[in-house]
């Protein structure tokens, strides 16, 4: 099975519209199609940039801690033993590929791609939501 991380531009991207491939991998997160790696960083991550004012989400708050709280059930809950930063030019982004590493994803979903391409080093594949989900069943 698939193992990924799931970055909160990605999160940001469903929570603002459930028409798009982000929203269909959050479904599949919560069906099984794969397994979803979290942190407890990365988790807070998810908190903090969702209740921003300015971040574009319009469904009740409640909805969205909902969501979260689901997402973090179903996913693979992973410690973080091994800090690899500096390595990244966004320290946000260590935060993503230490999860990845740590957890031996094999894919990290984000719509920030250049930013993570020294993630392929460390055999992982970055790809946009749009491509991730065409390889789940």
């Amino acid at each position: 099975m698939i193992r990924a991380v799931i970055d909160t531009n990605v999160l940001i991207a469903a929570l603002r519209s459930s028409s798009g491939a982000s929203y269909q991998i959050l479904l599949a997160a919560d069906r099984g199609d794969f397994e979803m790696a979290l942190s407890v960083p990365l988790l807070a991550e998810y908190d903090d940039v969702s209740t921003r004012p300015d971040s574009g989400i319009t469904i009740p708050a409640a909805a969205v801690d909902a969501i979260i709280r689901r997402l973090a059930m179903v996913a693979h809950k992973q410690q973080i033993y091994f800090l690899w930063r500096p390595l990244l030019p966004d320290p946000k982004d260590d935060m993503v590929l230490e999860v990845a590493i740590a957890s031996g994803s094999s894919h990290i979903v984000t719509f920030n791609r250049k930013d993570l391409r020294l993630a392929s080093q460390f055999g992982i594949v970055v790809l946009p939501p749009a491509e991730f989900i065409r390889l789940l069943p």
